[in-house]
């Protein structure tokens, strides 16, 4: 294991917390309530979309997320490693990826023990809805490296690679999480260490594809740092 001095973290991580949350909540419309099924992509001209069994687990409000615009949709026990990060491990990167699949489907996969993946987070083609499914202090399985599953904290946004899916709620909403994330664990806001899935070495994924703006995104992972920071 490696140290991980703490000396200002955790005086950051409540005014990251909050400022985050008040950020997105100031401007995104209402996000998922307990029972309501999440919204997905429309279907691919090209492809069916899969048909969701159902509604997505049901909320755990005995939990309490660590991003507050988010709900806890808490990932199979099966899927993920119990933490202590920071001080375990210290979280260093930021990974992008995109589902491939609808919402719902995506956190039944996360519940199922037999996957054997998660995410922290997971963003709504739309922007409106964030989830979480593992503490920040938990290591998710998302990135296909043990390395940088440890040092790192995965956000799955909705779509699919081959599809302009991404609106500008879901940039906004995606860029205020990161931008809070970095300040909460003192993570440089660059793109060494905001990464995208397939820029994770030995990566055989290629999300978040190459409709994914970067150049784009960063701009609004800085702005939304100024922000946080003051």
């Amino acid at each position: 294991m490696e140290d991980s001095p703490l000396s200002r973290r955790r005086l950051l991580w409540g005014a990251a917390g909050a400022a985050g949350a008040a950020l997105v909540t100031a401007g995104l419309p209402r996000l998922i309530g307990a029972g309501e099924k999440a919204e997905s992509v429309p279907p691919s001209p090209v492809r069916k979309a899969p048909v969701a069994a159902g509604p997505p687990a049901l909320l755990h409000p005995d939990r309490s997320v660590d991003y507050a615009p988010a709900v806890w949709v808490e990932a199979s026990e099966s899927n993920y490693v119990t933490s202590d990060r920071p001080e375990s491990y210290p979280i260093k990167y930021v990974i992008i990826h995109l589902t491939t699949d609808i919402l719902p489907i995506m956190l039944s996969k996360f519940k199922d023990p037999a996957e054997r993946v998660s995410a922290h987070y997971v963003i709504s083609a739309a922007g409106t809805r964030i989830a979480q499914c593992v503490r920040e202090r938990d290591v998710a399985w998302h990135s296909g490296s043990i390395w940088y599953n440890y040092r790192s904290i995965g956000i799955e946004h909705e779509g699919w690679t081959d599809q302009p899916v991404y609106t500008d709620t879901m940039y906004e909403a995606s860029a205020v999480l990161t931008a809070t994330i970095c300040a909460k664990y003192e993570v440089p806001a660059d793109r060494d260490h905001i990464l995208g899935h397939i820029e994770v070495p030995h990566s055989t994924h290629e999300d978040p594809g190459p409709v994914w703006d970067w150049d784009k995104y960063m701009k609004l992972v800085e702005m939304a740092r100024q922000r946080v920071r003051t």
